[in-house]
């Protein structure tokens, strides 16, 4: 079984909206390294705590980190705790990072932000299950979703639906095929975040990604733009043939 945990940064509002794109981010971890990686997440913030002085229990939480004082920890280092998180995931070769990014700038009032950018994920993540990609390839693995606790009631509608109907075009456009989902199983399983360490490496790199796009003036200023590129070593690139770090832009 692959286990994808997943988070968002941006909003989904068009016009008045305050960002400019809406991403996702989904870690995919198999079962069987699970445990494993739990282990090094505790690892990892215990040795935040032991440098940085950062409690094991404070929630990792990338934009409030940049946005707001934290007690005793100064700005630059609250980036670099960051950072860090970055590397930790970037060194664990059983991972895999699929990406999504809607570019908000050039749809109308009535495209459904939410709803494609989450369709799009379901069906790499489905995609990749189905071809064996991700690492181990257990072909004939299934997948299961887990989310920071927002949006679960529309969540769970759409991956039922797709579980019926998913048409998928194909042929330039001129056609469609009703793909139905069957890797992954159950609905999308909502998670706390302040509870749930994956969940919040998952925020670490949405808000990054957010970042190589927008980046803010405090990022610009510490020339921290590139800083998801840290993560190429567990990106997913077969998620896309259409950038050079496999990230799905729609």
């Amino acid at each position: 079984m692959y286990l994808m945990y997943v988070d968002e940064s941006g909003d989904t509002g068009i016009g008045a909206s305050q960002t400019s794109h809406f991403i996702l981010s989904g870690i995919v971890v198999h079962e069987s390294h699970w445990r494993e990686w739990i282990g090094h997440l505790k690892s990892l913030r215990s040795n935040l705590r032991d440098f940085y002085g950062l409690p094991v229990r404070n929630e990792i939480h990338a934009s409030e980190y940049l946005r707001k004082p934290l007690v005793g920890i100064q700005k630059h280092q609250r980036l670099a705790i960051l950072r860090n998180v970055l590397d930790e995931i970037a060194q664990r070769d059983y991972l895999s990072v699929t990406n999504v990014v809607v570019d908000k700038t050039n749809k109308l009032a009535s495209y459904d932000v939410f709803e494609n950018a989450w369709k799009v994920l379901f069906q790499r993540f489905e995609n990749t299950l189905q071809f064996g990609n991700f690492p181990g390839k257990h072909r004939n693995d299934h997948g299961l979703i887990f989310t920071d606790a927002t949006s679960g009631e529309k969540l769970t509608s759409l991956m039922r639906k797709m579980a019926v109907y998913n048409h998928v075009p194909f042929g330039g456009g001129k056609g469609s095929r009703n793909l139905k989902v069957t890797k992954i199983i159950e609905d999308p399983h909502e998670k706390d975040s302040a509870h749930s360490l994956p969940i919040q490496m998952c925020d670490v790199c949405a808000y990054f990604l957010q970042q190589y796009y927008s980046p803010n003036g405090y990022v610009r200023k510490k020339r921290a733009r590139t800083y998801f590129e840290r993560l190429k070593p567990v990106l997913n690139l077969k998620a896309s043939n259409q950038h050079v770090l496999g990230i799905v832009e729609i």
